[in-house]
């Protein structure tokens, strides 16, 4: 029984396998895991669908593998693991452990020896279906992924190009320059990780395919820390209210106050969400994930801050469900723990805002004929112009400044 990588999450494409929970030889029951599988977001363990003993491991701990290839074979009742034949699919992609070198006799072998390859270009299961769809030939393209594996993106890149000409070599031109490593000195090699690979691609298509533009407005912060002290005393330290919970919530009043923000742009719609689900912005060691809280108008600010709590340490963790990172209509981005007064944050598509969060300081205002201090905190709103309006912007950044200046009405 061949057990093949299952896609875990919307646009997977292949991940990690993390950690064998299960050796070649041991029994196996239902619903039992078999592996720790490592996925651009989080870390989830792979459950067996049938019952048998592992016959053989066929892609080794700390692999890579693309979705719906083979990774293990479990054997029934009365099978021998010596009757296995490798799938064809199966060669690990990166990370696999480093090649041992070959005898003396062997290195010394004529060049114009046969080397033992597979005559048929070495293709993800995805990139073969798009191939057959698109009338593209996998023969006469250049891998971009693993080990030169032929990956979706190359397909549908070669499916854009126009025509090569009836005569004359075929050149396969390069995506992009190397870059000019000379005299940059030591320098110590991180290799992508999946979710750093996902992060890079994501970022790419947001700036070079949706049109931003920014609204920022300062935000007086006095009587929210003072609501906020009032709230917290008394209150143990772990169920103490962050600013940052506050912001959540007035994130989602103003959403609720001006719903034309809370959209998502496609080809054929602007898609008007229903529910107010917003994506927070989490820095783990992989990167940067943003959980998302589900109908965040609904519930109260206790109640918004025990959840994220919760999905923050599940996501620095590596725990996070697909459900719990998937969808959300707009982020949040805070960086004024880190001191920041304020930044211009990249949409995360499809949404199309996402609000920027600085430090608070203490700042000299204007309050009628007066000039006091204040705490004053700058917030840079990013929106897709396709979807809002720069009228729509403003007036969501201004019921959000209003909610966060009167933070009783995020009470009631």
């Amino acid at each position: 029984m061949e057990i093949t990588l299952p896609s875990l999450s919307a646009g997977m494409e292949d991940a990690v396998i993390a950690r064998w929970l299960k050796a070649e030889g041991d029994l196996v029951a239902v619903g039992e895991a078999l592996a720790e599988i490592e996925t651009d977001k989080a870390t989830m363990e792979l459950e067996a669908e049938v019952a048998g003993r592992v016959g053989k491991i066929l892609v080794p701990q700390g692999a890579r593998a693309n979705v719906n290839d083979v990774i293990v074979v479990l054997l029934s009742e009365g099978e021998d693991a010596a009757d296995i034949a490798a799938p064809e699919n199966t060669a690990p992609a990166g990370l696999n452990p480093a090649p041992q070198p070959a005898p003396v006799a062997q290195q010394q072998a004529p060049v114009s020896a046969p080397v033992s390859r597979r005559d048929k270009p070495v293709a993800s299961p995805l990139a073969r279906r798009l191939a057959a769809q698109t009338d593209v030939d996998l023969a006469g393209l250049a891998g971009s992924g693993p080990h030169g594996r032929i990956v979706r993106v190359d397909v549908e890149r070669a499916a854009k190009r126009p025509a090569a000409p009836a005569a004359g070599p075929v050149v396969a031109a390069k995506t992009g320059a190397a870059p000019n490593l000379a005299g940059l000195g030591d320098y110590e090699t991180i290799p992508h990780s999946s979710m750093r690979r996902t992060i890079a691609r994501r970022l790419v298509e947001s700036k070079t395919t949706v049109p931003h533009f920014y609204l920022e407005a300062d935000c007086d912060l006095d009587a929210l820390l003072a609501l906020r002290a009032q709230i917290n005393a008394g209150r143990d330290a772990a169920a103490k209210i962050s600013v940052n919970d506050f912001l959540i919530k007035a994130v989602a009043h103003a959403l609720a106050k001006v719903p034309e923000a809370n959209a998502i742009w496609t080809d054929e719609a602007v898609l008007r969400l229903n529910s107010i689900d917003i994506s927070v912005a989490v820095s783990t060691e992989g990167g940067l994930i943003t959980p998302v809280l589900r109908q965040a108008d609904r519930k109260s600010l206790g109640a918004l801050s025990a959840e994220m709590k919760a999905l923050a340490g599940r996501a620095r963790d590596g725990r996070l469900k697909p459900e719990e990172y998937q969808g959300g209509g707009f982020s949040l981005s805070n960086l004024g723990m880190f001191g920041v007064k304020n930044f211009a944050a990249i949409i995360n598509p499809p949404q199309s805002c996402i609000l920027a969060v600085g430090a608070a300081e203490r700042r000299p205002v204007g309050r009628g004929d007066q000039i006091v201090l204040a705490s004053m905190m700058s917030v840079t709103l990013s929106v897709d112009h396709r979807s809002v309006d720069g009228a729509v912007g403003a007036a969501w950044l201004a019921a959000f400044k209003a909610a966060v200046e009167a933070p009783m009405t995020l009470l009631v």
